[in-house]
Order: structure tokens, then C-alpha cells, then sequence
């Protein structure tokens, strides 16, 4: 069965969205659904990280792959915060509605630009073969969680920004990407 990348991409943007909204509006599901949808968040970046954004960048879209991966470093912190964040504190609220926002940007952006870039740069086949590649990659990450990440994702965010990796640390990658991040 064919598949294309762009619309797994989207299915996960819409189940993302279903999970802020319920989020937002239904304060009583914050201990249970925040974990869910934080390891759906996870798993969903990791997987474009390593499968999607190379493939984007070496068919013509290396400024978006960029600005995407930094957005993503951006989400990845707010979200490691909200992990953190006891639901029923006073903070709760605004580091979910943060996490929100930046994550419905990001979306949007990534749907004028980098998808459109990868339906039009990659055929049929390309993106089929990409399809099944984000698939088995999020579900390797699946059940991670922000601040979960290994060298090797690191190294592949520093590779989506253009961050020399060469001789650094874990610890060094992690805080040159915190500098990367676009909050």
C-alpha cells in the first residue's frame, strides 16, 4: 500500500491539535493526557528529525528544514516544562498554553512550507519510501518524552541546523541547540 509522508505528517498535526484542545478545555484530563501527548509530540519530531528533514534538505529545503528543527528544539524545551509542571498549580496553564502556541506556529508554518516543498520536490515513490521511514522511526520514540533525547538525536538536530558536532559531548550538543532553539 502507497503512503505519503505529508499526509501521516498532517494526521499527527490534527491528533496534536484534538489533544490541545481537550487539554485546554477539560482541565480534569491533565494528569493523564499530558504524557500522551507529550510522547506523541516527542515521537512525531524525532521521527521527521531523523527521516523527513535530511530528505527536505537535500531536495531544495534547507532554510525551512532549519527554521523547523529550531522551532522544534524551542517545543522541546517548553514541553520538558510542562512535563514538569504539577497540573494543579497556578503555572499549569500558562506553560500549556505557551507549549500550544508555539506548537500550533509551528504547524502552520511547517504546512505553507516544508510539506508543499516536499510534495513538490519528491515523487510518489520518495515519499511512500519516506512514509515508511517516519513510521518506523516514531514508533522507536514512542513513549519518550522531552529531555529523553540520545547523542544520536542530538547529533541529527545539530545536523538539521547546521551545528558542528565533531569531538562534542552529549552535554555540549544539548547546550549549543539550546542556543539554536526559537522561542
Amino acid at each position: 500500500m502507497t503512503q505519503d509522508v505529508v499526509d501521516l505528517i498532517l494526521n499527527d498535526h490534527r491528533e496534536l491539535e484534538r489533544h490541545f484542545d481537550t487539554l485546554l478545555s477539560h482541565p480534569e484530563t491533565r494528569p493523564t493526557l499530558v504524557p500522551v501527548m507529550t510522547a506523541l509530540l516527542t515521537a512525531h519530531s524525532r521521527a521527521e528529525e531523523a527521516e523527513v528533514y535530511p530528505a527536505a534538505r537535500d531536495a531544495g529545503a534547507r532554510e525551512d528544514v532549519e527554521h523547523s528543527q529550531k522551532e522544534h528544539l524551542a517545543a522541546d524545551r517548553i514541553a520538558e516544562r510542562l512535563a514538569q509542571t504539577d497540573p494543579d498549580s497556578d503555572d499549569f496553564t500558562s506553560v500549556l498554553k505557551e507549549l500550544v502556541d508555539a506548537v500550533r506556529h509551528h504547524i502552520e508554518e511547517e504546512e505553507e512550507t516544508v510539506l508543499p516543498d516536499i510534495r513538490k520536490l519528491m515523487d510518489d515513490a520518495r515519499r511512500d519510501e519516506l512514509a515508511h521511514a517516519f513510521l518506523d522511526s516514531r514508533e522507536a520514540h514512542l513513549g519518550e518524552q522531552p529531555g529523553d533525547a540520545t547523542k544520536a538525536d542530538l547529533e541529527q538536530q545539530a545536523a538539521n541546523v547546521d551545528v558542528p558536532v565533531a569531538g562534542k559531548t552529549k552535554q555540549e550538543l544539548a547546550e549549543a541547540l539550546e542556543d539554536e532553539a526559537e522561542l
